[in-house]
């Protein structure tokens, strides 16, 4: 008969953070969230975890590129609730969800590169050396900052890095080529261009994303 992986070991907070190159504070605050476990206390106070929670945190590491912030924590809380068909749910839609995705995004890559020769200034965007960062733009264009570090990869949305910080920022073209790629991309694409259809019906968005300068 195996053991019960809550009773194998005892662990520390800095045992979990030091694999993955974590703070203390975090490993803390995912269980706060309820991503890990509760975990158990000494007498004195001490959180202390076990190897049960150390594979909790694995696998909300390697669901988050996937899945984004919000939906793994979703798919986090449920199971340690132990509600097992929710978990599932939320797998499957997200899943669902990043198909979309990459059909918007295979869809709108030849439309966007028609618009770019005769888009005008974003409007509402921001030029010149301030720009805009990440998290305030996805939550201007209702998506996750997951979303547009998609289209970078994909070639859509082109930011600069900030030379001090690192942090992607957003100048008017980039904003603009954001807002044509984004969930409403008929409407940003007709208004410059004068295209009358895309030719499909796009995603409504998932989900305001909290607007913080992400890198």
């Amino acid at each position: 008969m195996g053991r019960n992986p809550q009773s194998s070991g005892k662990l520390r907070p800095i045992d979990l953070a030091r694999e993955h190159g974590l703070s203390t504070q975090a490993v803390r605050n995912y269980e706060e969230a309820g991503i890990l476990p509760a975990a158990d206390r000494t007498p004195s106070g001490y959180r202390t975890y076990t190897p049960l929670h150390a594979c909790a945190l694995r696998t909300f590491l390697a669901l988050l590129p996937g899945h984004g912030h919000r939906a793994t924590t979703a798919i986090m809380q449920a199971v340690n609730r132990g509600a097992a068909d929710e978990a599932l749910r939320l797998v499957d839609e997200s899943h669902a969800q990043l198909l979309d995705d990459r059909q918007t995004l295979r869809a709108v890559t030849g439309a966007l590169r028609d618009a770019r020769s005769s888009a005008g200034p974003a409007r509402g965007a921001t030029s010149g050396p301030g720009g805009t960062f990440i998290g305030p733009l996805a939550g201007r264009l209702g998506v996750r900052p997951a979303t547009l570090r998609a289209w970078e990869r994909a070639g859509l949305v082109l930011p600069h890095r900030d030379p001090r910080t690192g942090y992607r920022v957003y100048d008017g073209a980039a904003v603009r080529d954001a807002q044509l790629t984004g969930p409403t991309p008929c409407r940003h694409i007709r208004s410059w261009t004068g295209l009358r259809s895309c030719g499909r019906n796009w995603p409504a968005p998932r989900g305001r994303s909290r607007p913080t300068p992400y890198t």
